[in-house]
């Protein structure tokens, strides 16, 4: 009788209301616990698996940890799931993949429940994370003032010993600021073995992960993601011991000096890391470093790095945290006691050299305890000046290989372009001037310079070496006069 269906249709009502209230009851009291407790307690209500994929993060939670790559390809390819159920949830995507017997209905309210409550909770992380970030923009500026053992009390973790830094520049740092917290989840929770800090200083993203002596990659790749899609440039510093962070950031800004669309983060010792070092006999090379740089003090070597890193002294400033007005004044002094013109383009390439030779003690056990003056023939200290290189250094077979290999390829008229605006600090106007061309031909030049050579010219450490290849391959003065030309300022290709 029909009276039959109408019971058991009254019947079924009042138990799908109870048994969706207990499912957001159990919703409920998860998600006050945390995300994690929340994704594990849908995961068991629908008799399947469940994630929280982010565009950046990847997978934020799992339940169970294996589904995690299931969950990311679903959000990026929902067509290809269409058993999943997929909602938008606190800027990441809920997927819920359901057990064949769990009907779509019930599937969909505790997908749906499952992402007011994500929503929730990232409103409540929004209202917190401005407060956080200054937290972690202070303990930042903490690091860099010196106060490691504060920093270190306050996240009380004791295993907290060396730092790795990111310094990101671009237009959209705000947007990537908050895309990467979300991303990231710092957390300074005591008695940790790494801790992520973000801050906002002068205009730039920085990025300081605290651990005991190596990373685990992480951090890397969401840095390497957000710079893509945020369209941002990057320097990484590290790991270096918490007390020299200051070394770091610098050395971060300098090496986001060097990076381009194409290569978006660039590490600091691929910054000045020279393939013409390795080439060179080390005890010589290690002596006359030793004796041009005497005269200075230890420390103000590596302001100097910095600055040739980076190519000018308004972003040597920059990475340094100094007034350009205070670097001028401290290289016009290193000028003097090294007894040298710092602005010649020569001796940049040869003081950068000499910055980046082996420590001494790895040069005397290469020459096995040899204090001789090597293949030079000259005592150690014996008047070496920055101005000239002494013999057997860069008169080699297999420097002369390295700079043949180089710039050996080069068209005369090239290579005479090229050394003129290197002898510039890569200015095109004065080069121009000189050259009698017109700025946009002597542009033209230097994109094709930098084809030929494989080169980012853009690179202060790059230009130095290409300075000395071509000083080293040179057979005559590379002279704007031996251009050739046919009538006028009109080039004429031989």
């Amino acid at each position: 009788m029909s009276s039959t269906g109408t019971t058991d249709h009254e019947a079924a009502g009042p138990w799908r209301a109870r048994h969706g209230r207990e499912s957001a009851d159990r919703l409920l009291r998860a998600a006050a616990r945390s995300g994690a407790h929340l994704i594990a307690e849908a995961a068991a209500l629908v008799r399947g698996w469940a994630v929280l994929a982010d565009p950046i993060a990847g997978a934020v939670y799992s339940t169970p940890a294996a589904a995690a790559s299931d969950g990311v390809h679903a959000a990026a390819a929902p067509r290809e799931h269409p058993h999943c159920v997929q909602l938008p949830a606190a800027g990441a995507v809920l997927v819920l993949a359901p057990a064949p017997g769990v009907s779509p209905e019930h599937a969909d309210q505790v997908g749906s429940t499952t992402a007011a409550l994500l929503e929730v909770r990232g409103q409540r992380a929004a209202e917190l994370r401005g407060e956080q970030m200054r937290l972690h923009t202070t303990l930042i500026r903490l690091l860099l003032a010196g106060h490691t053992t504060t920093v270190t009390e306050s996240l009380g973790g004791s295993r907290l010993t060396h730092a790795t830094v990111y310094r990101l520049s671009g237009a959209d740092i705000p947007t990537a600021h908050e895309v990467l917290w979300r991303a990231v989840r710092p957390s300074l929770a005591p008695h940790t073995d790494a801790c992520a800090l973000l801050g906002r200083l002068d205009g730039e993203l920085v990025v300081a992960e605290l651990h005991h002596g190596g990373d685990d990659g992480r951090i890397l790749r969401l840095v390497s993601r957000v710079s893509e899609r945020h369209h941002l440039l990057a320097g990484m510093a590290g790991p270096l011991p918490l007390a020299e962070m200051p070394t770091a950031h610098s050395d971060a800004a300098a090496a986001r000096y060097g990076a381009t669309p194409d290569r978006r983060i660039v590490p600091a010792d691929a910054v000045g890391a020279s393939r013409l070092a390795p080439l060179l006999p080390t005890a010589p090379y290690t002596r006359w470093a030793g004796s041009v740089l005497s005269p200075l003090p230890p420390a103000h070597h590596h302001l100097l790095l910095v600055w040739l890193r980076t190519g000018s002294k308004p972003r040597a400033a920059a990475a340094l945290g100094l007034s350009a007005g205070t670097v001028r004044a401290r290289i016009r002094e290193l000028s003097r006691l090294l007894g040298a013109d710092l602005e010649d383009a020569t001796v940049q390439a040869h003081l950068l050299l000499a910055l980046r030779a082996p420590a001494a003690a790895d040069a005397s056990a290469s020459s096995g305890g040899d204090s001789g003056g090597g293949d030079s023939g000259e005592a150690p200290g014996a008047g070496h000046r920055l101005e000239t290189l002494p013999r057997g250094l860069l008169d080699t077979e297999a420097a002369r290989a390295w700079a043949g290999e180089l710039v050996g390829g080069l068209e005369p008229h090239l290579r005479i372009a090229l050394a003129c605006w290197l002898r510039h600090h890569a200015r095109t106007a004065p080069a121009a001037a000189e050259l009698h061309v017109h700025r946009t031909t002597l542009a033209n030049w230097l994109t094709q310079c930098a084809d030929r050579l494989a080169r980012n010219l853009a690179d202060a450490t790059v230009r130095a070496e290409v300075h000395l290849a071509l000083r080293a391959t040179q057979t005559g003065p590379d002279d704007p006069a031996a251009l050739p030309r046919r009538g006028g300022r009109t080039y004429r290709r031989l």
